[in-house]
């Protein structure tokens, strides 16, 4: 009785295609084959294309349901063998003509951060994934179709049609996002996690713990080395000694601290955090002149990007407290677990300040947040009202926030009338101010007791996404753009979303200095304007810049080979 109600339920598959779904989704497949904000491979472009097929395809499939729902003129089944193959025509030849263009746009944003040009065969790469995909997607929901049928009929033996139909709809869409949401993403994002946590495990035989006493892993230290992770291990074997600093200043120079605590280090986020003000005071952190609060990525990476150019500019006499809080990547972790990043800043936070307001105002170190990716949506969600008003901090430098972080949101929609969304400007900018790492920090202006930047590229999706964006044009899309933003971009209903997602996933297959990979160079001026370092004339940071641009250059050299 099961396999002959199976055999009926396959028989009515919906095999009619539409003919104005052809077209819809090959307009989306062209729209999706123009330029974003990220150059993309061939074979993710064609999986984009795929998705974006689908969903043309799927929003002509709705409004004919809803045309024949209210019982309005149809084509006759003659008519359509002749319509649907003409519109597929039509829709073949539309994507056609945008293959041929899609290298060009895209050899167009690789220009512009000095990628090599796609390969020829590009539009066939294309071509192959999207048709791939899309079928893939295709057959998924005309599977569901079919199932919302048959249980409508199943339905409707005890219910009245319309009703049993409503109910059919409303069951096979719950258990499509229970398949998808529990099965789907539940189970690849934990696969991942294993995954990540194993990696995050493996000490590398060529990885052995410090010697020197103050560093965070030695046997001094209240924290095992295998508990620091493996982001927090490299981190902390990568300061920079003092010796190394001097030799870029030209100045005496302190040894920086790095202090770090793993997920593995204490079984509550409490205790990691306790175990982090703990760690920081035994190596000296409290004593040093400036004091970092630092949320890492998701993974757990700290950028040295950031943290060398500040330990250079204040000569070594830095100390960094980091709090690992997650093994997924940034854009993972903010879809699934967002409230771990938040949780984790706020309580190494608390746990600092509690011990910083503690210390002598005369003498404690200035207090200085900083976080990059999650890490700086965690640094945001991190502080409160009342300890802003009773005993606030010195300055935050916040890089490529999210474009979730409440702070970031309301700031920017905030921006003085006429200033561009990717670069905003707060009046006088005495306590807040945004930079690209070139321009907007206003040199020269005023500042007041509190420091805070942000640091965002024009070019970074992880920022300029929108959940709202696939119904209405952004405001940073509005001329003038951004440096590095391609003038074919244009925004398209549905499909500058799906763009926008898949430029979030590869936004760190750039190079350094466009999307989410934020130069050495970069951090110079915003560290300088957050913590206003002595000594510092013009020739002295132009030759910091030239030894980062240096640096930059190398690891580029490294990466290409």
């Amino acid at each position: 009785m099961m396999a002959g109600a199976m055999l009926r339920f396959l028989d009515r598959f919906d095999r009619r295609t539409s003919g104005m779904g052809l077209v819809i989704g090959a307009l989306f497949v062209a729209g999706s084959l123009t330029p974003s904000l990220i150059p993309r491979s061939p074979q993710i472009q064609g999986i984009l294309a795929g998705f974006c097929f689908a969903a043309g395809y799927g929003v002509v499939v709705l409004a004919e349901a809803l045309w024949r729902y209210l019982h309005l003129p149809r084509l006759t089944t003659r008519q359509a063998r002749v319509v649907v193959p003409a519109l597929g025509a039509v829709a073949l030849g539309v994507v056609t003509v945008f293959l041929v263009r899609s290298a060009e746009w895209q050899n167009d944003i690789r220009a512009v951060m000095t990628m090599p040009p796609a390969e020829g065969v590009a539009p066939l790469v294309v071509a192959a994934w999207g048709t791939g995909v899309a079928a893939v997607l295709l057959v998924t929901f005309k599977l569901l179709a079919a199932l919302g049928r048959y249980a409508s009929r199943r339905i409707s033996q005890v219910l009245p049609p319309r009703q049993a139909r409503v109910l059919a709809i409303v069951l096979t869409a719950l258990l499509a996002y229970q398949v998808a949401s529990g099965v789907l993403v539940r189970g690849v994002v934990r696969s991942i996690d294993r995954s990540a946590q194993a990696l995050d495990d493996l000490v590398p035989a060529d990885q052995v713990p410090p010697r020197q006493s103050w560093q965070t892993g030695s046997s001094a230290s209240y924290v095992a080395w295998q508990d620091l992770g493996r982001e927090g291990r490299i981190f902390v074997s990568q300061t920079p000694s003092p010796e190394a600093i001097a030799d870029v200043t030209g100045q005496p120079a302190r040894q920086p601290l790095r202090v770090y605590v793993g997920l593995n280090a204490a079984e509550t986020l409490a205790a990691r955090a306790d175990l982090a003000v703990r760690e920081l005071e035994r190596a000296g952190g409290f004593d040093r002149a400036t004091l970092v609060v630092a949320m890492p990525t998701g993974t757990g990476w700290m950028d040295p990007a950031a943290m060398e150019p500040l330990e250079h500019l204040h000569h070594g006499d830095v100390a960094t407290v980091a709090l690992q809080y997650s093994y997924l990547q940034s854009w993972i972790s903010l879809l699934v677990q967002p409230e771990h990043a938040a949780e984790a800043g706020r309580a190494l936070f608390q746990a600092v300040h509690r011990r910083w307001q503690q210390l002598p105002e005369a003498t404690r170190p200035r207090l200085y947040l900083y976080g990059l990716s999650l890490g700086a949506h965690s640094s945001q969600q991190s502080l409160r009202l009342h300890e802003m008003l009773d005993q606030p901090i010195d300055g935050a430098l916040w890089v490529g926030s999210p474009f979730v972080s409440p702070l970031w949101q309301t700031l920017t929609a905030e921006r003085d009338p006429g200033a561009p969304a990717w670069l905003p400007r707060l009046t006088t900018g005495e306590v807040v101010r945004f930079t690209d790492g070139h321009q907007g920090l206003q040199e020269g202006a005023p500042w007041g007791d509190v420091r805070i930047v942000f640091l965002q590229y024009g070019s970074d999706p992880i920022v300029f996404f929108r959940p709202d964006i696939a119904i209405r044009q952004p405001d940073w899309m509005t001329p003038p753009r951004a440096p590095g933003v391609s003038d074919d971009l244009r925004w398209y209903p549905i499909i500058t979303q799906l763009q926008l997602a898949f430029d979030m996933a590869i936004a760190l297959e750039v190079p350094m200095g466009h999307g989410h990979r934020y130069a050495y160079v970069d951090h110079v001026g915003p560290w300088l304007a957050v913590t206003d370092p002595p000594g510092w004339s013009p020739q002295r940071l132009d030759a910091l810049r030239a030894h980062f641009r240096q640096k930059q250059a190398a690891l580029g050299d490294r990466e290409d080979r």
